[in-house]
């Protein structure tokens, strides 16, 4: 049996904790998947030991498009080659931060670039008025989600969950990948310092890729 694949729209390719581990945090939620990863953004992506690189993207069953240290508000060509992926794609898609902001505009929404940045540990309330403790690192807002309905919003977030009415499309603002142990390795690995660390406290999110995304707590 052929086993069911995965595109990472790898946009934190030359990173080794966000990049390389993040990216192994989300694989953990596809177990028994072969991984394809698609770094547009670079020509000299990280080698991380796992998955199989790739230049364009290819026939899959699920995509997830990532953090990136590239602004939607700074648009370069090379986005666009993720927003026609985005338009195109018929199997289910994850956005994640950068991910969660280029869908939108692709969708016929829209972003600005705040003037300072968010970094930090905020409250999620959904819909029907749960909430949840989820780590925000951003810049970049969306103000107009385009097709995508929100269902998610944070004090300094108005928009920061999304999925799509019609479309097998969920996206976050913030990154359920950012586990304790990547924060640590970021640490470890020279990514952040320690007072950058610090910034996100015991750094433990309510709902990790599988409760945000793939199946989500709060079915709104």
């Amino acid at each position: 049996m052929t086993q069911p694949k995965l595109l990472i729209v790898d946009l934190l390719a030359e990173r080794e904790a966000f990049g390389m581990k993040g990216c192994e945090e989300i694989i953990r939620h596809f177990p028994a998947h072969d991984v394809l990863l698609w770094a547009p953004h670079t020509d000299a992506p990280r080698d991380y030991g796992f998955g199989t690189r790739v230049s364009e993207p290819r026939e899959c069953d699920v995509v997830v498009i990532t953090g990136s240290r590239k602004n939607v508000s700074m648009w370069e060509p090379w986005m666009e080659d993720v927003a026609e992926l985005i338009r195109e794609c018929e199997v289910p898609m994850y956005g994640i931060c950068f991910g969660h902001q280029i869908i939108c505009k692709a969708l016929g929404g829209e972003v600005i670039r705040a003037e300072k940045d968010s970094t930090f540990l905020a409250e999620v309330t959904y819909e029907a008025g749960e909430t949840s403790r989820q780590l925000f690192t951003h810049q970049d807002h969306v103000i107009n989600a385009g097709e995508m309905e929100v269902i998610g919003s944070a004090e300094h977030c108005e928009i920061a969950v999304c999925k799509h009415p019609t479309r097998p499309i969920r996206t976050v603002q913030f990154h359920p990948e950012a586990v304790q142990s990547l924060l640590e390795y970021s640490v470890e690995c020279g990514d952040m310092t320690e007072e950058e660390r610090e910034v996100f406290g015991e750094g433990i999110q309510d709902f990790d890729v599988t409760d945000s995304l793939i199946e989500p707590k709060f079915k709104v």
